[in-house]
């Protein structure tokens, strides 16, 4: 009788659960609906992980709106800045193999560098403070913000043309002694890495990260190739959607962002970053570092990722924005819990997206 009762309370409690699952999982589809209405977002798709799991994979709206193509859990987006997080690995691998050095300054790899960069080092590339200028497009009618240096969308550029033009104006502070992002120092990183081995930023992913760990969807960045299931990318003028401006392919596969793939592709990235491939916990956990200035004062970014605590939870995360496309990635390492969006529309990864992934973690009381 009492074994009766114990199995019949266990299957109301199974039942009970599922139950739950089914009512939270329509919560968050509401929610995301919801929020893509108010951000005018055309595609959308959510990844959630937990244990290296995914335990909901759901896309919402169009990949393409001239087709009215509907997204799929397979729709190729491209992640912009979240390639920093695998420019970084790539480096730290590098670093691994002592090939390089964290601490070796940059003018031991890139010979035609300025004299003011004699003091910067791997390390200050990686955490952005190298003091070293952002990067800007060229566009119609933007007004000269004399903090950044300008390259024009729709021309290519060679490596060596991209250090002149980076290091053209002096450091806009002595490196390690603020923190200021850049996409400057994660492009001379794709650059190193190619002078170190030989072989390009993109090459490099897909030989030791992509193919290894099966991510079969994910690459560089290439408008001629076919890519089946490549979503378009969009961006709000006056409120009204518009195709993304054309961007030369040189300046689109630089290592600050370059590449594209699909959430399936970042949730094994996430389950392999509980692992020790294809970078061992030792070096991830320096990655996951907040970076010390000069002052002894902290900055909340390490290699590649954003580092915080919310609501006493570690959180690691970063997003992504270009070419009509904005990304995020939340991961909760001690919780095994992480939340992957990916949409075709520009400018809404730090406004919208990171806030959906924390509410997101909190209706699966995660951040509680």
């Amino acid at each position: 009788m009492n074994l009766t009762k114990s199995i019949i309370l266990s299957l109301i409690f199974i039942s009970f659960s599922l139950f739950s699952m089914c009512v939270q999982a329509d919560q968050v589809d509401r929610y995301i609906q919801s929020e893509m209405k108010k951000f005018k977002i055309p595609g959308l798709t959510l990844a959630i992980v937990k244990n290296g799991k995914i335990i909901k994979i759901n896309s919402y709206g169009v990949a393409n709106i001239e087709l009215n193509a509907p997204t799929k859990n397979s729709t190729v987006y491209q992640v912009g800045s979240i390639g920093k997080q695998f420019t970084a690995t790539l480096i730290m691998m590098l670093v691994a193999e002592e090939k390089i050095s964290l601490d070796d300054k940059i003018s031991k790899y890139l010979q035609n560098a300025p004299a003011y960069w004699d003091k910067v080092t791997i390390r200050n590339l990686l955490t952005h403070t190298s003091g070293i200028k952002n990067d800007e497009f060229i566009l119609e009618g933007e007004k000269y913000n004399p903090t950044r240096w300008y390259v024009d969308p729709q021309l290519s550029y060679t490596d060596d043309e991209l250090i002149k033009l980076a290091g053209a104006s002096p450091l806009e502070f002595q490196p390690g002694e603020k923190w200021n992002y850049s996409n400057t120092g994660y492009i001379l990183l794709g650059i190193i890495a190619k002078k170190v081995t030989g072989k390009s930023r993109g090459d490099l992913t897909q030989e030791l990260i992509f193919e290894p760990l099966k991510m079969n969807t994910a690459g560089t960045i290439n408008r001629s190739k076919i890519i089946p299931n490549r979503a378009s990318g969009y961006l709000l003028k006056n409120g009204v959607l518009i195709n993304s401006k054309y961007v030369s392919p040189s300046l689109s596969i630089t290592a600050d962002g370059g590449l594209y793939m699909t959430a399936l592709d970042l949730a094994k990235w996430d389950a392999a970053l509980y692992t020790d491939q294809p970078l061992k916990q030792v070096n991830l956990n320096i990655m996951w570092t907040p970076v010390k200035l000069n002052n002894g004062k902290t900055q909340n970014y390490g290699f590649g990722w954003i580092v915080d605590n919310i609501n006493g939870h570690r959180v690691i995360e970063h997003g992504g924005e270009f070419q009509g496309f904005s990304s995020y990635i939340t991961r909760y390492p001690d919780d095994k819990f992480t939340v992957i969006i990916l949409t075709n529309l520009h400018f809404i990864a730090k406004a919208a997206l990171g806030p959906m992934t924390h509410h997101i973690a909190d209706m699966y009381k995660i951040d509680r």
